[in-house]
């Protein structure tokens, strides 16, 4: 089979059977220190799909850039079909501050398809669009939880096609949450430019969580093997059919104080089962949190304190039937028996 062509990105030629770091001009910060957006581009020898990995669109999102730096280093992707795009960190500015916005406390993932003259989030969004979204079939965006909350890994998807949720199921996070895009967002973003988007969620900002990040690897090589992107080999099967819902609901602190919990993300949860306690510091008032409707924990505070109307805990609705077919029960064992690969990984 002959060659592909070169592939073109920011007047850059990456030829076949190469990879690349390509820095993307986005902006110079107040000291004069030039700013770019990093893409290692993997374009393989033979024609394949145009996909592309994305991470860290909120700069505290740091797990999503682990996952990259595994993924560029995994074996599989040596003898790559087609071109893959990596951007470990693309909102370097909130990175760099620990933030998950821009210095002009802009949510980029509000602010695409963005703007060439617009504000700083907008100009980025800009560049992400039209070097990266216009030149891929597909892509995987990387996200976790805002700081002291915790996701359990799951794929949100809103499909235009069968076979967008078929590459979902591949991934083989625990659940896939079937929800339409935000306004302003990414995803929302490269669906108007005809390019589905998986967006996994997985573990806490500025937090690595390693079952979060096996996952998030294992799935996206997955997605890669059912693309015909890479071969089969060492790329781990799906142990039992991902849970899926339509829908999800917060609970939420009924007053203010120490809050208590006594159930963990991955946990199925029937009508009135004790989630929590909320009380005040001098011991004397306890409310109880209790399940509104049966569900999935997919979501959870960290923080023992807590304000009234504060998210404590978000349950997908999911039936008792569905959460034992997931395998959900044994979540961490079964993430944990899939192979690590770094061999040299340090945990």
């Amino acid at each position: 089979m002959p060659d592909q062509p070169p592939f073109q990105i920011g007047g850059t030629t990456v030829a076949p059977g190469t990879r690349q770091t390509v820095e993307l001009p986005v902006s110079v910060m107040s000291d004069h220190t030039p700013v770019t957006l990093s893409v290692q581009v993997i374009h393989g020898r033979r024609p394949g799909p145009r996909v592309f990995v994305s991470a860290a669109v909120h700069g505290d999102e740091v797990i999503g850039v682990e996952i990259a730096r595994r993924l560029m280093r995994a074996p599989q992707i040596r003898t790559l079909r087609g071109t893959l795009m990596v951007i470990p960190i693309v909102n370097s500015f909130g990175f760099l501050a620990r933030s998950r916005y821009l210095p002009d406390r802009r949510d980029l993932n509000r602010s695409f398809p963005g703007s060439p003259r617009g504000s700083l989030a907008a100009r980025l969004a800009h560049i992400f669009m039209a070097e990266i979204v216009t030149k891929a079939d597909f892509g995987i965006d990387l996200h976790s939880a805002a700081i002291h909350r915790t996701n359990l890994p799951q794929i949100r998807v809103s499909p235009r096609s069968p076979r967008t949720m078929d590459l979902a199921e591949a991934f083989g996070a625990p659940l896939i949450l079937t929800a339409p895009p935000r306004e302003g967002s990414l995803r929302q973003a490269a669906q108007d430019e005809g390019v589905d988007i998986l967006l996994y969620e997985a573990g806490e900002g500025l937090r690595f969580d390693e079952t979060g990040v096996r996952a998030g690897v294992t799935g996206i090589l997955r997605v890669l093997r059912t693309l015909d992107m890479i071969p089969a080999r060492g790329v781990a099967p799906t142990k039992s059919p991902s849970a899926r819902a339509s829908t999800s609901r917060w609970v939420r602190a009924p007053v203010g104080g120490l809050f208590r919990t006594f159930r963990a993300i991955g946990s199925y949860v029937e009508k009135g089962m004790l989630l929590g306690v909320v009380s005040d510091p001098f011991g004397k008032i306890g409310e109880e949190l209790k399940a509104p409707a049966p569900g999935l924990i997919i979501g959870r505070t960290n923080l023992p304190v807590v304000n009234e109307g504060d998210g404590l805990f978000h349950i997908a609705d999911i039936s008792a039937r569905a959460h034992r077919a997931a395998g959900l029960d044994d979540l961490d064992t079964a993430i944990e028996a899939d192979p690590l690969f770094d061999e040299d990984e340090i945990i």
